[in-house]
C-alpha cells in the first residue's frame, strides 16, 4: 500500500501573516513553504565584507541595502515567490509598497554553499530574472573564492576568481580578494 502524500498549498497572505510570527525564516514557493537554514561562519563574513562596501554608495545614491532579512517577491503568469537573499540593493523609489519584502531591486546577491548552489545557480537565477529593474544578479562562493555575475537584460553571465568586477548599479568597482580577506586560508 502506498502512502498519498499531499502538499499544502499556503496563500500568499497567510505565508506573509505566519512570517511575521515566525521565528524561523522560510521562502514562498508557489504555494510551498520551505523553511531556511542557519549560514556559517564563511558565509558571514562575506556578507559583512560586501555590506560594508556596497553601504556608503547605495546611501550616496538614495538605494536602500538590506542583508539576509527583506524577501524578494517574484511573480510570474502563474505563481508567486518569496526568498531572502543574503543581500539586496533596491533604489526603486516606487519599490515600497510593503515593509516585508521589495519587488522591483537592482542587485540580488546570493552566497552559496554546497547545498544551496543548484538553487542558486539555477532556480532563483531564473526567477530573479524576472525582475525588471534587475541589473546585476551575484552568486558567490566562499570555499571557491569565486564570484559569478550575471547582468541584465540579456543574462550575460561573467566569473570572477581575481581582480576587480564592477557593479552597474551603483557604479562601482570591487576587489574580489577584499571579499574573503576575513577567511582563512585553510578554511
Amino acid at each position: 500500500m502506498h502512502a498519498l502524500v499531499q502538499k499544502l498549498q499556503l496563500s500568499v497572505e497567510d505565508y506573509l501573516e505566519g512570517e511575521l510570527e515566525s521565528r524561523i525564516k522560510h521562502e514562498y514557493l508557489a504555494g510551498e513553504v520551505v523553511a531556511m537554514a542557519g549560514a556559517s561562519d564563511r558565509h558571514g563574513l562575506v556578507a559583512m565584507a560586501l555590506g560594508a562596501q556596497l553601504y556608503p554608495h547605495a546611501r550616496k545614491r538614495g538605494c536602500q541595502l538590506f542583508m539576509a532579512d527583506m524577501k524578494v517577491k517574484v511573480v510570474d503568469e502563474r505563481d508567486t515567490y518569496f526568498y531572502y537573499p543574503d543581500l539586496v540593493l533596491a533604489c526603486d523609489p516606487n519599490d515600497r509598497e510593503s515593509p516585508y519584502y521589495r519587488t522591483n531591486p537592482c542587485l540580488i546577491i546570493e552566497i552559496t554553499s554546497p547545498s544551496t548552489a543548484r538553487i542558486d545557480l539555477f532556480e532563483k537565477r531564473f526567477n530573479y530574472a524576472r525582475i525588471p529593474g534587475l541589473k546585476e544578479y551575484l552568486v558567490i562562493n566562499p570555499d571557491r573564492r569565486r564570484v559569478e555575475v550575471f547582468r541584465y537584460p540579456g543574462a550575460t553571465h561573467d566569473l570572477y576568481l581575481h581582480g576587480h568586477f564592477c557593479l552597474v548599479c551603483l557604479d562601482i568597482e570591487l576587489e574580489v580578494k577584499s571579499l574573503f580577506a576575513d577567511l582563512s586560508e585553510t578554511s
